[in-house]
């Protein structure tokens, strides 16, 4: 399979300032935000495959039962469409491809990472009027269905299988050595969906120093979201000289030392002086 590259500078500024739009929505959508996201890191999504995109989690919905009962019930059901009829599941190998973090390329693979699945769950689920949400269990992203008190989980990775409460546990306590806490349970705000979508383009990417390309556009999606980590300004900076941007990433530096210097003058002198080192490579 080819590999995705991103978009011209002009239909990339497009896509980032749609982006930005969605995400400061009042209720913001979320397929929309992983097409577009999709269409940043894959330059062959274009305005139709968008549309076909949603056209087909629209399809999918209609094939849904109406109406199929409680929250056991929709898992039920969605674990049968998805997971049984059209295949829609994940394996280790997925954790290694690019595509397996873009929806577009998940509705045709049918293969994913288990938030991405997830995204394809409930946005079908919610075409289809499902109470259904997302569940950022750590490690492990899986979608809920109905209220706390009466609250199915179901894990899109392994085909919507619908788990039972020592699932549960045994998946935290595989990614934590902890045990399931409330707190992990609850539904997931669609922006924070995102922002782990783009947390794990960033891990890809920084084992790929080839593509730090996809690092930075990932690390600059992030930075448009209303709310993000101040040091993915430092992430950024770092990207940029390692792309052999070195006064765009010493001024990056720079700005960064600025928002730091109110908490720590030390660290803001290291990054100062990072941020000279990059200059000093132009010479």
């Amino acid at each position: 399979m080819r590999p995705p590259f991103p978009p011209s500078p002009e239909r990339s500024a497009e896509l980032r300032r749609r982006f930005a739009e969605e995400a400061r929505a009042e209720r913001p959508d979320l397929s929309a935000l992983c097409l577009l996201l999709g269409a940043e890191a894959d330059r062959a999504l274009d305005e139709a495959g968008i549309d076909a995109a949603q056209i087909e989690l629209d399809t999918l919905a209609g094939q849904l039962p109406f109406r199929p009962g409680g929250p056991r019930s929709w898992a039920v059901s969605l674990r049968e469409l998805l997971g049984d009829r059209c295949g829609f599941r994940g394996s280790a190998a997925d954790y290694q491809r690019l595509e397996s973090s873009l929806l577009h390329e998940v509705l045709v693979r049918r293969r994913g990472l288990p938030i991405l699945l997830s995204v394809v769950w409930m946005e079908v689920a919610r075409r289809a009027g499902a109470p259904v949400y997302g569940v950022a269990l750590p490690g492990h992203f899986v979608v809920g269905f109905g209220p706390p008190e009466e609250q199915v989980l179901a894990d899109p990775f392994d085909g919507g299988r619908v788990l039972a409460g020592a699932d549960a546990e045994l998946l935290v306590a595989g990614a934590t050595g902890g045990s399931v806490e409330p707190s992990m349970l609850v539904p997931a705000e669609t922006l924070d969906v995102v922002q782990r979508i783009l947390n794990n383009v960033r891990a890809w990417a920084a084992t790929r120093p080839e593509r730090s390309d996809v690092g930075l556009w990932a690390v600059e999606l992030a930075l448009l979201l209303p709310s993000h980590p101040a040091r993915l300004r430092y992430e950024r900076a770092q990207l940029l000289v390692q792309r052999g941007d070195f006064v765009e990433g010493a001024g990056e530096l720079e700005a960064y030392a600025g928002v730091v210097a109110a908490v720590d003058e030390a660290a803001a002198d290291r990054l100062r002086q990072q941020a000279r080192a990059a200059r000093s490579m132009l010479n």
